[in-house]
């Protein structure tokens, strides 16, 4: 088993996350390119409004090649918001993952982030018992997901 190794994004790799994002979740869920379109603009945004001292983006690698995504994006002064979490199937149970994660946990608390959450829709198995893993609890559930009838979207957080 490789080592996974988290580094930050590089040219081309704010595509790579909206691309990746796309392809995953038609092929996993069905979802259509309203759902790319909606990862395009925010990735878009934190890109454009990147401030490096509140805000951090990884890129997980095993043997060189990427394999998964996160970004810990300001909400407001006291929250910091957990996006773009993704690790490729072929990686998954290697700790790209948890690897991922814990890098984002660990930059909101040294940047003194009181609190994180993140958006996602009931039915993700896998990613829902690794948030609950790391203290993420049930908030809210605001209503259908956008772009899946079939899900309840879902505010999850944890006090850092």
């Amino acid at each position: 088993m490789s080592d996974v190794r988290l580094r930050g994004p590089r040219p081309g790799d704010w595509g790579w996350i909206i691309s990746r994002h796309g392809a995953l979740y038609f092929a996993e869920y069905g979802w259509g390119t309203d759902y790319e379109a909606y990862v395009a603009h925010a990735v878009g945004e934190l890109a454009e409004h990147f401030d490096p001292a509140r805000e951090a983006v990884w890129i997980a690698e095993l043997d060189d090649r990427p394999v998964g995504s996160i970004a810990c994006a300001r909400k407001d002064e006291e929250t910091a918001q957990l996006r773009f979490f993704l690790a490729e199937p072929d990686a998954r149970g290697r700790g790209v993952g948890l690897a991922l994660i814990r890098a984002c946990l660990e930059f909101a608390t040294e940047v003194g982030y009181r609190r994180m959450m993140l958006w996602t829709c009931s039915g993700l198995v896998a990613s829902r018992a690794l948030y609950a893993r790391h203290g993420f609890t049930l908030e809210s559930e605001p209503g259908p997901f956008p772009y899946d009838a079939t899900r309840t979207e879902q505010i999850l957080a944890r006090d850092l």
